[in-house]
């Protein structure tokens, strides 16, 4: 079923999420009080108008309460993004999504009430980094501080051994929620302890930090 998303900036970030969005199915509307940039996105969106979000009046004909979830994209405008997040929080939509610029902007938005805060350039940051460190990382998410879901290259001591044998719950203290087939075959999502890990399985995984550090996956 389709939901209904609103994305208030049209810069890169919010520009991505919209399309994304978009292109799964969903209807999404995307504002900014950039004309220009509101132009070039209009018809990769189900719609797009030229808004100032910091203002109440706008941001309540909006209709934002209506909305499955509202994402505050604006960029490098901390003061526009923090008035925008007050605004939201107060008219009371559903579910909030904020970027944010700097580690004090996030916990601001955080305090504010905002359900989601995020830091794209931060953890795209990581996530490169722990790349660099460790090939076989191909991605991660952090779930809290404490836990994340990682997807890694399955390493060549754990190739042709079952879940059951290996047992990453008992020794490691971790799930695997999916075996990614590079081979062609459907992904095994939910795999059994029967389930043998193939060369070249891209193993998903979810866990405590801590437990994950130790075999390399963060």
């Amino acid at each position: 079923m389709a939901k209904q998303f609103l994305v208030i900036g049209a810069g890169r970030f919010g520009t991505s999420v919209a399309k994304t969005l978009y292109d799964l199915g969903h209807d999404v509307m995307v504002v900014d009080k950039n004309e220009k940039l509101i132009q070039e996105i209009s018809s990769e969106v189900t719609d797009a108008a030229v808004t100032d979000a910091s203002s109440e009046s706008s941001l309540r004909a909006l209709g934002i309460k209506n909305f499955d979830a509202v994402i505050l994209a604006i960029g490098y405008d901390i003061q526009a993004s923090i008035m925008c997040a007050l605004l939201m929080v107060e008219i009371g939509a559903k579910y909030t999504v904020a970027k944010a610029q700097t580690d004090l902007h996030g916990k601001v938005l955080n305090k504010i009430g905002i359900n989601r805060v995020i830091h794209p350039e931060r953890d795209m940051g990581a996530k490169l980094a722990h790349s660099l460190i460790s090939p076989t990382i191909i991605d991660m998410i952090e779930l809290s501080d404490e836990y994340s879901v990682v997807e890694v290259t399955a390493p060549e001591d754990m190739v042709g051994r079952s879940l059951k044998e290996i047992d990453f719950r008992a020794h490691y203290g971790i799930s695997i929620i999916a075996l990614r087939r590079t081979n062609g075959e459907q992904t095994n999502i939910f795999p059994v302890a029967e389930d043998i890990i193939k060369e070249e399985d891209i193993i998903v995984a979810v866990g405590d930090n801590k437990a994950l550090k130790k075999l390399g996956w963060i």
